[in-house]
Parts: C-alpha cells; sequence; structure tokens
C-alpha cells in the first residue's frame, strides 16, 4: 500500500530548512507566519534575544469583530496591516520574512502585501 505523507510534516521540513539561513536580529527581526485553515497568525520576533516583540491573529476577540464579513484573503491583508501599526509603535521599520514553510502565495502573500502597505520594509 502506498502512503501519503503528512503535508504539514513537509511543511515542517521545508521550514526547518528556511530557518536554517534565515535569523531575526534585534536591528531586522524576523515576521513569522502561521496559518490554519481559518484562522492566521503572525509575530516579529528578535531570535537574538528569544523574545516576541508583536503578535498579531484573526483569533483576537478586538479584530474578530473587524474581520467578521472578509474573505480569507482579506483577513490575511488585514493582520498584515495590524502587524505594521503595531510594529511601528515598537519603532520597527525593516523585517526577515519567514513564511514558516509555506508557497508564497495566496493568504502568506496578502498578509506580506498588508505588512509593506501598512510601512514595514522586507
Amino acid at each position: 500500500m502506498i502512503k501519503k505523507e503528512n503535508k504539514n510534516n513537509l511543511r515542517v521540513k521545508r521550514h526547518i530548512k528556511i530557518r536554517h539561513d534565515l535569523v531575526g536580529t534585534t536591528a531586522r527581526p524576523r515576521l513569522c507566519v502561521y496559518r490554519t485553515l481559518k484562522h492566521i497568525y503572525a509575530q516579529i520576533i528578535d531570535d537574538s534575544k528569544q523574545a516576541t516583540l508583536v503578535a498579531c491573529n484573526t483569533t483576537q476577540k478586538d479584530i474578530q469583530a473587524k474581520i467578521k464579513d472578509m474573505t480569507n484573503k482579506e483577513q490575511a491583508r488585514f493582520i498584515g496591516e495590524e502587524i505594521a501599526k503595531l510594529a511601528k509603535k515598537k519603532k520597527i521599520k525593516t523585517v526577515v520574512f519567514d513564511r514558516g514553510g509555506y508557497l508564497y502565495t495566496g493568504r502568506v502573500k496578502e498578509l506580506a502585501d498588508g505588512a509593506r502597505a501598512g510601512g514595514l520594509e522586507f
């Protein structure tokens, strides 16, 4: 019988390969993306301090009210814009984009475009 490998395990393998070369520093932290079928999560991480500087996702109560009638792509773009606003408050201008092993298409691309529209550079 042919066994099909779990897609998430394949994604994790890709993410490990990507993270080997991708490091967030104090000067240029890492914008990490994680997505599920219903939600999308974004956080800005300083790997040298091992600390999350800013985080935003679609499960937060205040954000859920704003994104209630949006499509998944519109929600991802909104989260990108929100993470950029929060980063500006923390005086973060440039980041390294970590797509989390996902293909750079669909919701991941929309989140990145929203973050760029909000003022983040990567």
